[in-house]
């Protein structure tokens, strides 16, 4: 009797692992930037029947942070060069897999019911058009959108104007969200992230020349998992993605 239970539980073990996944699946880290833009790009990736991929998104910090710690990780798509650059510090990226693929810009919102004029430019009077309000922006220690917004406002010398009247935010979604819901006045994100909220209206674009580019490298993470990384990599550098990709506001590398 005890032989046969244990041909029994043996058995089903046998057809539980049968019927189990065979792996875990293409699992993509990406700027919470991408949001809708990615998961439309992944929709195309899944037309000719490939298996679709999990998308996980925030800010690139936290997400380059969770790989450098061994989040299970295929793909990792930085909003910047910085945090893909630290990453492969750590040896924690393909190298030889790491590519440009999409490039923003850099805007100042308010919430699409404001009335407030400004024009972007040197010594603009930003901080007197917050009025007793704060300026919502990510993070400018740590996430690529504020890192982009600090040195855009630097550079047009009206920091001192806000850096004691800012509201970060964790992410550059989080920045939206905030304006979206009228909790600050002015905040500053990526044009493609105002493109997908009707809530705030873009005031003006900031000039290129007063940011770094803003890049956004895509690699495969050392030790992936997905067989499938490589390859889904190389079809968001394709056309077909490229086409989603500008529907959502972005734009390809200069000279990539």
């Amino acid at each position: 009797m005890r032989d046969r239970r244990a041909f029994l539980v043996g058995a089903a073990s046998l057809a539980a692992q049968a019927c189990a996944p065979t792996g875990p699946g293409l699992t993509v880290f990406a700027a919470a930037s991408l949001q809708e833009a990615l998961t439309a790009a992944g929709g195309a990736w899944t037309a000719d029947g490939r298996a679709p991929a999990t998308l996980s998104f925030g800010a690139s910090s936290a997400m380059a942070r969770q790989i450098a710690e061994g989040a299970p990780a295929d793909v990792f798509i930085s909003a910047d060069e910085d945090w893909m650059d630290w990453l492969a510090g750590r040896g924690r990226i393909v190298a030889a897999s790491r590519r440009d693929l999409l490039s923003n810009q850099l805007v100042l919102i308010a919430p699409a019911s404001a009335s407030v004029a400004l024009t972007i430019g040197p010594d603009m009077p930003l901080g007197q058009a917050l009025g007793d309000g704060r300026l919502a922006m990510a993070d400018p220690d740590a996430v690529p959108a504020g890192r982009y917004a600090r040195a855009a406002l630097t550079r047009l010398k009206v920091w001192p104007q806000v850096a004691g009247r800012l509201l970060p935010a964790e992410n550059v979604r989080a920045a939206l969200a905030y304006v979206a819901r009228g909790e600050a006045p002015l905040g500053v994100v990526y044009a493609t992230d105002a493109l997908a909220e009707p809530a705030v209206r873009v005031v003006g674009r900031f000039p290129a020349w007063t940011h770094p580019p803003i890049v956004y490298p895509g690699a495969v993470v050392t030790g992936a998992r997905d067989p499938a990384a490589g390859a889904f990599l190389n079809f968001l550098g394709g056309p077909r993605a490229m086409a989603v990709f500008r529907r959502y506001g972005f734009s390809a590398v200069a000279g990539g």
